[in-house]
């Protein structure tokens, strides 16, 4: 059982938050497939932001599934926990803090990964945001700025004495962004020397390795991340793999064809009919990476100026014959 607060599920798998895919369609395609824990896009904490019409996108509301866990960012500690209490306001049931993203444009404001480097702020945001709202407070982090300057297990134990109840740990340091290998030692280290439960995170593609990873680690949850993409089927895999050590059935041409007539349906009430077609497209490019000819489907996609031709084109794709 992982518990963070009053909800509790035997699910040990969570949806990580992402920028630009973790929506609120996303989010309820993965539950569809049985996903327990999602976390939406970050938010950013600067009030001046949060009537734009990309942050009132990525808020949650009241009426969808619970847990509702939002991940906010920022380098202002005020800020921030205004921010956890705008969320809170809005049905949030669960705030998650932003210290692992390796983006420029976040670390160029001193937020994100950027904060690792002055434990003193990090100490600042958490205990204002804890302090701010009665919902429990999670963070996720990397291992450090750099190889040089690893320091996740000491902001393990600050967020652990500001009230931090669970810490996600991607296991590279933001100078790596994406590339090299992950260091799930490392994050069996800070498992060891910090009491709360740990999250592991990064490039955790597939249930075995997944199985892998929790071994490695002895964490008490993983969070899925970019393999994701596409396949709002693989954390419901992942977990159930976990629970019986058995793989699920393929997902098959025809189960991927219901998935993208609906997703798309999904996007197009969400966003609206135009923007809807634009944001369709990268999600059918996510989608049908792995398919031959998947160039030249994308490129037909991509030129659909409607949704009727969006979804005729994804009818008449027979997936099937393409997946055998």
């Amino acid at each position: 059982m992982f518990t963070i607060g009053e909800f509790g599920n035997g699910s040990k798998v969570i949806l990580a938050p992402m920028a630009g895919v973790t929506d609120r369609p996303y989010r309820e395609a993965c539950r569809s497939y049985g996903t327990y824990w999602t976390v939406s896009e970050m938010m950013a904490s600067a009030p001046n932001l949060r009537n734009s019409r990309k942050s009132k996108e990525r808020m949650i509301a009241k009426d969808e599934a619970g847990p509702r866990w939002v991940q906010i960012a920022g380098a202002d500690p005020a800020q921030m926990a205004s921010a956890a209490k705008h969320c809170f306001d809005r049905g949030a049931d669960i705030i998650d803090i932003n210290m692992g993203c390796p983006a420029k444009k976040v670390c160029n404001r001193a937020a994100g990964s950027a904060l690792l480097r002055d434990e003193l702020l990090v100490r600042n945001i958490l205990s204002r945001v804890t302090e701010a709202v009665p919902i429990p407070v999670t963070l996720k982090i990397r291992l450090g700025w750099s190889k040089d300057e690893i320091n996740a297990t000491e902001i393990g134990l600050i967020a652990k004495d500001a009230g931090v109840v669970s810490l996600t740990v991607h296991g590279r340091t933001r100078a790596c962004r994406f590339a090299g290998e992950v260091d799930y030692e490392a994050i069996a280290s800070i498992k060891r020397n910090v009491d709360l439960p740990i999250v592991a995170n990064g490039d955790i593609s597939s249930p075995q390795k997944a199985k892998k990873v929790i071994e490695i680690t002895n964490c008490d949850a993983v969070m899925i991340g970019r393999a994701a993409l596409g396949k709002p089927w693989l954390p419901s895999q992942i977990d159930y793999f976990l629970k019986t050590g058995h793989l699920t059935e393929h997902i098959s041409g025809s189960d991927l064809t219901e998935f993208l007539i609906s997703h798309l349906n999904a996007l197009y009430t969400y966003y609206g009919v135009e923007r809807g077609l634009l944001i369709a497209r990268k999600h059918v490019g996510w989608a049908i990476a792995d398919l031959p000819m998947s160039a030249l489907i994308k490129k037909e996609f991509n030129q659909a100026s409607s949704a009727e031709e969006q979804i005729r084109l994804i009818s008449c794709l027979k997936i099937e014959k393409l997946v055998a």
